[in-house]
């Protein structure tokens, strides 16, 4: 007999869009029980890593509009972003800040005591809503904190979520493994959110926490889900050498430089009118042009870089507003960013793609939804604005939240319980993985794929090294590494970590065959032999479906309101 829990709903992921959800699901039914599962303890989800600000429009007496913050943000998305979404992120969030304001969040204050705002790249105007370099960090706090005050939320902290069970139709729960015992459980609910984060730890030059493997996005992928849009990766122009840790896009919106090997402010030859300030994009593109052309240097691993200049700034400034930073730069780098210049170079930092969700957040499987990275609404399209993804997590971590309380609350009638999905997922993970069979190193394995995906995959890709990398993790997963060797019960991380990297194959197959079969460049995606955007032929998104021989690739259509695609210049 397995192990069974309930709950009237759970929420799967503990950052800040699942804290968020958490606190709007409690409002909306006080008398819920509400389970948050998390692989991680609360505060260390990845969201805590979030430096730079929040995007809201809260300064209309300066001249800023939401309006603006909508073009901006499907510019921004070179047009793949489905507007109606676009347009409900902006005008939901100045709300949000205001609430985050009242339970306590420390913004960052004008010498008049309002709020304060930055400039961020692709912006109109300085719209980042921060907390010196630390908002996820103050903004994950202030939730957890204000959860603290609804006693119907529970946390699962250290528990592994394996698969979701279902009738074919409906949410009935999931699968998942209590870390600190070993035991395997069902935790059964009326109602799912799934907020697990991206799935940056595909690659191995990242700005994400280890723990940011594709765990939900797989277990969605392999309840009947479609991934949408994976082939976009966001590549940060500014990791540092050679942890790649981000330096917060914050920095050039206090007046940073990015210079080359001849000492110039290169951006001028590629946005002139936003310099460092254009989008995430266009400024890693720029810099690997510069590498390309031959004007980068040469850090001492041997990886070409540029430098990032943050002494006109001054050091009271950088302590001030930038202290996070200074003190990654001094401890990660050994540079003081007041006195010398820092070895940066675009670094995997964010999933365009994910869940294949509605406006709403709504899956494709009734009684689930999905919220912040992990979900694909296509708010991004194919590029995101900076400081637009913690936004995205409060708006559709309270809608969601909502909605999944609401949908619990109406107690639907459930059919026979699928006991042949739960015998199968253990099947799966005890059978398949624990106790399989295999020669080579999981670790190492692990290794190739990134490094294959940092290869083959990132800031300019070609069809034949897309190719080359599908071939390459095809191989590797092929090979003989599903296996354990620690057989201990509690706390088996090496048995998370296998599973882990059995789900990151699945994901990766996905973003190298996105990117292969769209023939074109737009946003992120940049395709050298294919080098302009084809609207004609690639305006819609993408959608990959779970299949045990190849994923099943299909098209989804673009919601285009009221800005029709043009050419995109900064």
């Amino acid at each position: 007999m397995v192990d069974s829990i309930e709950y009237d709903m759970i929420i799967c992921g503990s950052g800040l869009a699942g804290l968020r959800a958490a606190i709007a699901a409690a409002k909306k039914g006080p008398r819920l029980r509400i389970g948050i599962v998390s692989k991680l303890q609360v505060m260390r989800s990845h969201s805590v890593s979030a430096e730079g600000g929040t995007a809201a429009v809260i300064m209309e007496d300066e001249g800023d509009t939401v309006e603006s913050h909508i073009y901006d943000t499907v510019k921004g998305s070179d047009f793949l972003a489905d507007q109606d979404v676009a347009e409900k992120l902006c005008v939901e969030m100045p709300g949000e800040i205001r609430k985050l304001e009242h339970w306590g969040m420390p913004w960052s204050r004008r010498d008049d005591g309002r709020i304060d705002q930055r400039n961020f790249g692709g912006y109109s105007f300085p719209r980042a809503t921060y907390a010196s370099d630390k908002v996820g960090f103050f903004e994950m706090q202030t939730l957890y904190d204000t959860c603290q005050k609804h006693e119907n939320i529970e946390y699962l902290n250290e528990w592994f979520a394996t698969s979701i069970i279902h009738d074919g139709r409906r949410f009935m729960g999931i699968t998942a493994i209590e870390m600190s015992t070993g035991a395997f459980y069902v935790i059964k609910a009326g109602a799912m959110i799934i907020a697990t984060g991206g799935a940056g730890r595909l690659y191995s030059f990242s700005t994400y926490a280890l723990s940011s493997t594709p765990d939900g996005l797989d277990m969605g992928l392999r309840a009947g889900m479609a991934l949408k849009d994976m082939e976009f990766v966001q590549f940060h122009p500014t990791g540092i050498l050679p942890s790649g840790i981000l330096i917060t896009e914050g920095a050039r919106g206090e007046g940073a430089y990015l210079l080359n090997s001849n000492g110039e402010r290169f951006m001028k030859r590629y946005a002139q009118g936003k310099m460092e300030l254009a989008p995430r994009d266009i400024v890693s593109r720029s810099i690997m042009t510069e590498i390309r052309e031959g004007r980068g240097f040469k850090h001492e691993t041997g990886v070409d870089c540029m430098k990032l200049d943050l002494r006109h700034i001054g050091d009271e400034k950088i302590k001030e507003k930038l202290g996070g930073i200074r003190e990654i730069s001094i401890k990660f780098s050994g540079i003081d960013p007041a006195k010398d210049l820092l070895d940066i170079r675009p670094v995997c930092h964010y999933m365009m793609g994910g869940l294949h969700t509605d406006i709403y957040g709504t899956t494709e499987i009734q009684g689930v939804w999905a919220a912040g990275e992990a979900a694909c609404n296509s708010v991004h399209g194919s590029n995101r604005l900076g400081a637009n993804s913690t936004s995205e997590c409060l708006v559709w971590g309270r809608i969601t939240g909502e909605l999944a309380a609401e949908y619990a609350m109406e107690k639907k009638p459930q059919g026979p319980w699928p006991h042949h999905m739960v015998s199968a997922e253990e099947k799966r993970i005890y059978d398949g993985i624990f106790r399989g069979n295999g020669h080579e190193n999981p670790y190492e394995i692990r290794q190739q794929l990134t490094d294959t995906m940092n290869e083959k995959a990132y800031v300019y890709r070609n069809g034949e090294d897309l190719a080359e990398g599908l071939r390459r993790v095809r191989e590797l997963k092929s090979k003989a590494w599903r296996h354990v060797d620690d057989g201990a019960k509690e706390y088996n991380t090496n048995f998370l970590n296998v599973m882990e990297l059995d789900s990151m194959f699945r994901v990766a197959e996905i973003v190298l065959l996105g990117a292969l079969n769209r023939k074109e460049s737009r946003g992120a995606h940049a395709r050298t032999d294919y080098a302009r955007r084809d609207d004609e032929n690639f305006l819609h998104h993408t959608l990959a479906y779970y299949d045990p021989g190849e994923p099943i690739m299909k098209t989804h259509p673009v919601t285009i309101t009221r800005y029709k695609p043009v050419e995109r210049k900064y």
